[in-house]
């Protein structure tokens, strides 16, 4: 079975965004605050990307990346995700957290309902959803440009409405800062993380 995680987690945030919507940046601040010791960053993509990778015989290193590459498979990688997850929803996320022994996990990239539930089901007092936001306009000028199939498929909108997310995170430059907003959401972790 694939359940070999040592034990379990103190604090699991599960942070869902749009793309360009900096969430590897927020979740990159807090892990870099809280230390490789204390936190980790799981990201639900890389199992994902690492079955397709090999399932296709494509170059992992480039799906795992920012390029063209990954944007050339992007459509017919998600398919393919969503296919296995409707045979197991919770098949990458027992991938990514195979092997974690840190008390504060960060799940960087939650897509979909299945994800968030997968989480609130095996760790339902540990779990806390996190979504990023920011504009239409500041993701344009982060790189983003709509892409049929890809920014309108579960994969992109699943989590954007019927969720009560546990906090909110607002990515804008006329926003309050990121520290001010991550402030309580730390001190949760450093909290979670100091009851061992």
């Amino acid at each position: 079975m694939m359940e070999d995680r040592v034990s379990g987690p103190r604090l699991v945030l599960v942070f869902s965004g749009k793309r360009k919507s900096g969430k590897d940046y927020v979740t990159d601040l807090i892990h870099n605050r809280l230390g490789s010791d204390v936190c980790c960053v799981l990201r639900l993509s890389g199992p994902l990307k690492q079955q397709y990778a090999d399932e296709h015989c494509l170059d992992l290193d480039q799906l795992l990346g920012p390029g063209l590459y990954k944007e050339r498979y992007r459509a017919d990688m998600i398919l393919w995700g969503e296919s296995r997850r409707r045979q197991d929803p919770g098949f990458f996320c027992r991938l990514a957290t195979r092997g974690v022994r840190q008390p504060v996990w960060v799940v960087s990239d939650a897509r979909r309902l299945s994800d968030l539930q997968w989480f609130w089901s095996e760790f339902p007092r540990q779990s806390q959803s996190v979504r990023v936001q920011s504009s239409e306009e500041t993701r344009k000028q982060r790189g983003w440009s709509f892409s049929a199939g890809v920014d309108d498929a579960e994969s992109e909108c699943g989590l954007d409405s019927g969720v009560d997310f546990d906090w909110i995170v607002t990515n804008e430059t006329d926003a309050p800062s990121l520290e001010e907003q991550l402030q309580p959401i730390l001190k949760l972790a450093e909290d979670a993380a100091s009851s061992l």
